[in-house]
């Protein structure tokens, strides 16, 4: 017959395990849709295919990294593909080499500090605005951004309605070189990544994020400017999307203002994969890192099998309703 501290220890270790199984079921997952997928296309292990995987995700991830801190807060951000956008026709019209009858003017050509300020600066200012709106003026986080996507998809026609080209050399480096073999994306999305982290657990203005989606009316009783957390939270996800547009547009030595379309709805996709609760006060950035991941593999795998565009928007569109119905089941 067991002992009352034998069943407590049992019940105790049940519970250690089911925690365990909680925290990092999107890690099995991640690492049953790779066998899965390497079993049915032999081409998806390549060292240069899984590379691929990481370097097209890093755009994404970094819109995903801001958008996290969003939806802690209790909101939500679907301006990050117009602001990216934006960025990137401002910035790459600031990158394009002076050539005059085929002669080059390197000397004339703007520092490459100059229009990565810019997209930075373009991104944040954007994000205030939002921050502004949904603080100051009460407006619900969906409408505040939904209206900055469309004026900033708009402004971002007004100032390219073309594809802007012939960028420098220094700009293009930015998304198409590498450090150490490693493309330089790659290692701006792992930087930006460990300091969000440091940011959400090491940090007062990262307590205050968390406070903020747990209960915000608890938040303000305590002392916590609460304006002031959500214009922060927004512009600096306004700032990774102007990154992100940055990044993007070097790598494709192009700046257009149709880029970004769909990128807000799968870098929510990759928060809410990850763990990142819709209804505010949870979510870590390793999480949606893996959820990133799981989208790029998902993408990927789905491109080596020839399955229809049009069937990856299902599976994707389906996945996210999933994670969203488990989240709900979760806070119950």
């Amino acid at each position: 017959m067991q002992t009352t501290g034998e069943t407590a220890a049992k019940s105790l270790g049940r519970e250690r395990f089911n925690a365990f199984i909680r925290k990092y079921a999107i890690v099995f997952i991640l690492i049953f849709m790779l066998i899965a997928l390497s079993i049915l296309s032999p081409a998806f292990l390549k060292p240069g295919n899984l590379l691929n995987i990481i370097r097209q995700i890093s755009v994404m991830g970094l819109i995903a990294i801001g958008v996290t801190m969003v939806i802690i807060t209790g909101g939500i951000d679907l301006s990050s593909g117009s602001v990216l956008a934006l960025a990137a026709v401002v910035a790459s019209s600031l990158a394009q080499r002076l050539d005059w009858q085929g002669a080059k003017f390197p000397g004339l050509e703007v520092p490459v500090l100059v229009p990565v300020l810019a997209a930075l600066a373009v991104g944040a200012l954007c994000g205030t605005v939002n921050g502004s709106l949904i603080a100051k003026f009460k407006i619900p986080p969906f409408i505040a951004t939904l209206g900055m996507m469309t004026v900033a998809r708009g402004f971002a026609l007004i100032y390219s309605d073309r594809p802007i080209s012939s960028l420098t050399d220094p700009y293009n480096f930015i998304g198409q070189g590498a450090v150490l073999g490693i493309p330089l994306p790659i290692i701006i999305l792992l930087v930006v990544a460990l300091g969000a982290h440091i940011l959400l657990n090491k940090t007062r203005f990262g307590r205050y994020i968390y406070a903020l989606g747990g209960n915000e009316q608890a938040a303000r009783i305590s002392g916590i400017n609460i304006s002031r957390v959500k214009i922060g939270v927004y512009a600096l996800a306004g700032t990774l999307a102007g990154l992100s547009g940055l990044v993007l547009s070097s790598r494709i030595s192009s700046g257009q203002p149709g880029l970004g379309l769909g990128y807000e709805l799968d870098a929510i996709a990759s928060a809410v994969i990850g763990g990142t609760s819709l209804s505010g006060g949870i979510g870590t950035i390793w999480g949606t890192i893996v959820g990133a991941l799981i989208i790029g593999v998902l993408n990927n795998g789905l491109d080596l099998l020839n399955v229809s565009a049009y069937w990856q928007t299902i599976v994707k569109g389906s996945i996210i309703v999933i994670a969203v119905i488990i989240d709900e089941r979760k806070n119950r």
